[in-house]
């Protein structure tokens, strides 16, 4: 037996025969649809099938320049000069070692030449910058009795013998690389290549192909040698493997998301049309992403998994509502026109909610987070095609098991069913005395998480590559790097801008030794390196090597002779008219706190020396474009939540239209917020481009739950029902499937936490903690809540 105020659930009567429904009801686009199922079916499936054969053509890419925020004064001012400072910007470091002996050996020079030779005739290397003991431009020079010589660290007339392993011994020394291309043991050496943006046919760098060159240099491998290799293309390459990994958590993904709905459902073929409209959803957007020309990259692979996750829940909704009009015996597809008229509304609310969520990201100056949500907003606006409009259309062709929706049924009329007693408690809740207790836990909570959170750190807190495991082989080499050269591989400069020969001044010069003194003592910076420094060794050589020498002479023609050397010699320290010179900083680590330290540093110097011919700009090199993207990062994360949280309550206003109950949705919101913050304290990790968008996506998509209940609550209020009666039924409708959503789409994203990828697995478990807190605080905060904010008497009654 089925309770009378079930059976009228909605004012929707019980329609058993079809003939008995008049198809002109329900609103245009109601209509529109159902009155036309066949041709609708038709036209979806035409599409799905062009689709998925755009689909099968999506590639797996990534771009140096997409990662870092074009706007930002300081990119701007080293993409401006880029073509000057060849070997700042993206640059792959090889370095070959002798586990059973030291770079004097024959075997290994031979060993680390191919390397050399390969990378040389490699398509996208920039192949006049690359350096090695091999590489032409490798120059050592000493101060003789006859003056200066000089000339190729590899001797040109090394042959391998004893007195070859002399001799480059003497020019290695003579060289001063010791620590940064020739490893401090001296077992290992460097093979140091910067990458053009572009390959010889002028297509952009293919850093997938590009790894895959790298990859071959451990051919070289045996027992005695081995190869370590990092820098930005070797990054994109292991996390591009990666993703192939993770194409296996799409799957699990998959699989999780139908367990669960059939052990809520019970029935195989409503869960396998949800299943496979949600699929439906995923071709799609990938067919439309390749008719725009978009690739996925290591950002946007996770999108299908959201957009298939969502359409999981929403589908469940949809799916719950004709399961139990049928269960009352009402035809399926009248079933399937009843509940698009409760549920299309608050899905499309939800999913436009969803959509803002992912758009507000454009407001991140980084194109890769613009293309997730771009990638992500055409996602959810395809869902709003396929799981509001296609898969009730086809469930009213395919029909779910009337046994299993006379069971539900039955769960929810026996009060001694778990599904009634947890409703039955549940809407308990909303007397005054349960409801002060659960509103002094969430604030407690709150409070506690909101000091916590207020040692959230911008950036990265890890050392190595932070989007790949510690553990991974990446971070392995970029470790032994580390360890064996004095040198650490994060690189900051500021890059001193004059008119052509400016560099050539005094004035210059020695400003550029202040700052470069000024930088050495802060606590984390190991080093600085700049044209002054040779310039000084230039102007000792000539006074015999005289310690009391090494100095910048006043004399103009002495100058002179020490920046001509430096411009032929180590024509990364300065460009040919010496109008840019870069000063470069090695920082201990990347972490946030380092880079503004040298930020603050550098910005209160330049302001004090800058003259209308001499500028002092920031900043190159992986650590400059660091510490830009950390700005960009800390300057989008409060606007973006402020942008999404007033889209959200616009949407929701005009949902419920009713201030009060758009406080009750959007307060659990904000404490998930707060408590999500918390969380990235305790398990230390910062606010970075990969989570940036986690908070984001989590308000955007969780207020999918209080959408659903809300809104049947509120309209059985404006009916004049009784709260505590409102969410009881609003539990039996519309609340089960919220919990079922939850756990739905925290298990598939989840899932994600064993990626191989670091970013992507602190993304899931990040998602996963605000699907379920939103999932509970719409169960347990919002009947609290509504006991204080939204009561019946409060409520405007339906006209």
């Amino acid at each position: 037996m089925v309770s009378k105020g079930t059976e009228q659930i909605e004012d929707m009567p019980v329609v058993p025969d079809i003939k008995n429904f008049d198809k002109n009801t329900g609103n245009i686009l109601e209509r529109l649809v159902f009155n036309h199922r066949i041709l609708f079916i038709i036209i979806c499936g035409l599409m799905t099938i062009l689709l998925a054969y755009q689909a099968s053509h999506i590639k797996l890419a990534a771009s140096y320049e997409k990662m870092i925020p074009h706007n930002n004064p300081y990119i701007k001012n080293y993409l401006s000069l880029k073509k000057e400072l060849a070997g700042l910007g993206n640059v792959v470091r090889i370095v070959v070692e002798n586990k059973k002996g030291t770079i004097y050996d024959a075997g290994y020079l031979e060993v680390l030449r191919k390397i050399n030779d390969q990378m040389s005739l490699t398509s996208g290397a920039d192949r006049a910058w690359i350096k090695s003991l091999w590489s032409p431009g490798t120059l050592w020079s000493k101060v003789t009795e006859q003056g200066f010589e000089g000339g190729q660290v590899m001797p040109s007339s090394y042959n391998g013998s004893a007195e070859s392993m002399a001799q480059l011994n003497e020019n290695i020394m003579n060289a001063n690389i010791i620590g940064s291309l020739v490893g401090l043991d001296m077992m290992s050496s460097m093979v140091v290549v910067p990458l053009l943006d572009y390959d010889e046919s002028g297509k952009p760098l293919d850093y997938n192909a590009f790894s895959k060159v790298l990859e071959k240099t451990r051919a070289f491998q045996t027992d005695q040698y081995r190869v370590h290799i990092i820098g930005f293309a070797k990054l994109v390459g292991d996390l591009i493997d990666g993703l192939m990994k993770v194409m296996m958590f799409f799957g699990l993904a998959i699989l999780i998301a139908a367990i669960i709905v059939f052990l809520y459902t019970r029935c195989i073929r409503s869960t396998i049309t949800l299943m496979l409209c949600s699929m439906i959803a995923v071709t799609w957007l990938l067919g439309t992403l390749v008719l725009l020309g978009f690739d996925l990259d290591p950002y946007s692979i996770l999108v299908p998994f959201l957009v298939f996750a969502i359409g999981v829940s929403h589908g469940s909704q949809k799916m719950n509502g004709i399961m139990q009009d049928v269960g009352r015996g009402t035809h399926q597809l009248v079933a399937a026109r009843y509940t698009f008229r409760r549920l299309f509304v608050p899905g499309l609310t939800a999913l436009l909610a969803g959509t803002t969520g992912f758009a507000v990201l454009m407001i991140i100056d980084i194109p890769v987070i613009k293309d997730l949500a771009l990638t992500a907003s055409i996602g959810v606006a395809i869902l709003i095609f396929t799981n509001l409009l296609l898969l009730p259309v086809m469930l009213s062709f395919i029909g779910v098991s009337k046994k299993a929706a006379e069971r539900s049924l039955l769960e929810e009329s026996d009060p001694n069913s778990t599904v009634a007693k947890i409703a039955a408690n549940l809407s308990k809740i909303t007397e005054r005395r349960n409801a002060k207790i659960v509103v002094a836990c969430a604030s407690v909570l709150t409070i506690v998480g909101f000091i916590v959170s207020l040692h959230v750190k911008i950036g990265d807190l890890d050392p190595g590559a932070p989007e790949l495991r510690p553990n991974s082989r990446y971070n392995l080499d970029n470790a032994y790097i580390m360890q064996h050269y004095g040198l650490s591989s994060d690189v900051f400069a500021v890059m001193m801008k004059t008119p052509p020969n400016g560099g050539l001044q005094y004035e210059a010069l020695i400003d550029m030794a202040r700052l470069s003194w000024t930088l050495r003592q802060l606590p984390g910076v190991q080093t600085t390196v700049s044209a002054v420094d040779f310039i000084r060794g230039m102007t000792m050589g000539t006074c015999e090597g005289s310690p009391k020498w090494y100095t910048l002479a006043r004399n103009q023609r002495t100058l002179n002779f020490g920046t001509t050397w430096v411009t032929k010699n180590n024509p990364d320290m300065a460009n040919v008219d010496m109008s840019v010179l870069p000063l470069i900083a090695y920082l201990k680590d990347h972490k946030a706190i380092t880079l503004q330290q040298v930020i603050d540093t550098c910005e209160k110097f330049a302001k004090e020396h800058d003259t209308p011919d001499r500028k002092f700009l920031l900043a190159a090199g992986s650590a400059g474009v660091e510490a830009a993207t950390n700005i960009a990062v800390e300057k989008a994360n409060r606007t973006m939540m402020l942008y999404v949280y007033l889209a959200i309550i616009t949407l929701c206003f005009i949902t419920f239209r009713n201030w009060r109950a758009v406080l009750v949705a959007l307060i659990p919101l904000g404490i998930t917020s707060i408590l999500c913050e918390a969380l990235m304290v305790a398990l230390g990790i910062g606010v970075k481009v990969a989570t940036l968008p986690v908070t984001a996506l989590g308000v955007g998509i969780g207020v999918d739950y209080a959408l659903y209940l809300v809104s049947v609550v509120i309209k059985h209020q404006r009916d004049g029902v009784p709260l505590s009666e409102a969410y009881l039924r609003a539990l039996r409708f519309t609340g089960k499937v919220v919990a079922l959503v939850g756990i739905t789409l925290s298990a598939g994203v989840f899932t994600w936490g064993f990626s191989p990828i670091k970013f992507q697995a602190d993304m899931g478990i990040l998602l996963a903690f605000m699907f379920l807190w939103n999932m509970v605080g719409a169960l347990v905060l919002i009947p609290a809540l509504s006991s204080f904010i939204m009561q019946t008497k409060w409520i405007e009654k339906k006209r």
